[in-house]
């Protein structure tokens, strides 16, 4: 069986209706470039760059944990990663795709390789929140942020499925997708790993990994991955999980929004499961500094104190309770919508 190479473009390829070949993506990229919008000019900017003479791109990390910074990566891993999509999620030549991401992150770019990878006929529309308005194509498979997920609910019964990531889906979003038929996912992935490493179905609990790659924990419990294809190197995160088996995880937090609150520590992310049926608006949890427990946990809840809404706590263990509640008017976030918690932590 022939190589699949990042000099490919398959045969069934389709981009906003018409069948084009390398050729032809780079001459519509050149018009794209210069004549079309923003979000159309950096898609022509990555189609050239793709279809240059370089093995590698440059690929920008989004900044939830830390300044953005650039990752140099070989085409040829961002095509495996495109092909264990593609095997996951049975995706066959001339499925109907909508691409809805911004191209500048790799979520985005990805989307466009899986397409002339995967032979996938896609629909380019541009980035916004309601990637779906006015739009009654049916689609075989489609990749949004939450926000964008949230606004499309009434058009999704045209989609088959589709994968959420970027940022943690609310529960209220969980409930409303899982009345729908479409089948959605959502992803576990980072800059590194060459975008989705895993998946879920909404509704579940556990991730379950993409083909070609192993998982396992180092001592402090965090995930550790191991994807041949996709990175010379093992690849640390900063994420602690519960390994249930060789190909599934599940999420408890980032190790570095552990809270120390005493010399109990405390999950931030496992105690906001608990109360998001509680809280309606966006909320988190984390430490801030206190003389006496040495960090205390607190509450930042988004918007304005309703007098006549009072928090419970009682589905909280006595650790979990948070000692003080702040509200914000705005979260900080990041430009694909992570709640800079760190910030806003130093910012209280």
């Amino acid at each position: 069986m022939k190589k699949i190479t990042y000099k490919n473009v398959h045969n069934q390829f389709k981009l906003n209706g018409y069948h084009l070949n390398k050729e032809d993506l780079c001459r519509v990229s050149y018009c794209l470039i210069k004549e079309g919008d923003e979000f159309e000019k950096s898609i022509g900017d990555f189609l050239l760059d793709w279809f240059d003479e370089k093995s590698y791109i440059d690929l920008q990390t989004s900044g939830t944990t830390g300044a953005p910074k650039i990752i140099r990566t070989n085409k040829q891993t961002m095509v495996n990663s495109a092909l264990a999509t593609g095997d996951f999620f049975e995706l066959s030549p001339g499925d109907k795709a909508l691409y809805c991401l911004p191209t500048k992150y790799i979520a985005g770019k990805m989307m466009l390789v899986r397409s002339f990878i995967l032979g996938l006929d896609i629909d380019f529309v541009e980035p916004n929140s309601h990637p779906l308005t006015k739009n009654e194509t049916k689609y075989d498979f489609v990749a949004m942020v939450p926000l964008q997920a949230q606004n499309s609910l009434a058009g999704l019964e045209n989609v088959k499925k589709m994968i959420v990531g970027g940022a943690k889906m609310s529960k209220s979003l969980e409930k409303s997708l899982l009345k729908g038929k479409t089948q959605v996912y959502e992803t576990y992935g980072m800059t590194e790993t060459i975008t989705h490493i895993a998946a879920k179905k909404v509704g579940e609990n556990a991730f379950s990994i993409l083909p070609n790659i192993s998982i396992s924990q180092n001592e402090k419990n965090c995930l550790v991955i191991d994807a041949p294809k996709i990175s010379e190197e093992l690849i640390v995160t900063n994420d602690l999980v519960e390994i249930l088996n060789e190909k599934q995880f599940v999420f408890l937090g980032r190790i570095d929004n552990v809270v120390n609150s005493g010399g109990i520590k405390l999950i931030p992310e496992q105690i906001e499961e608990k109360l998001a049926n509680e809280i309606h608006s966006r909320f988190f949890l984390g430490g801030i500094p206190d003389a006496v427990l040495g960090e205390k946990l607190v509450l930042v809840i988004e918007g304005e104190k309703d007098g006549a809404v009072e928090l419970s706590f009682d589905g909280l263990d006595k650790y979990e309770k948070p000692k003080n509640v702040f509200y914000v008017s705005k979260f900080m976030e990041t430009e694909n919508g992570k709640i800079k918690r760190k910030e806003m932590l130093e910012s209280i």
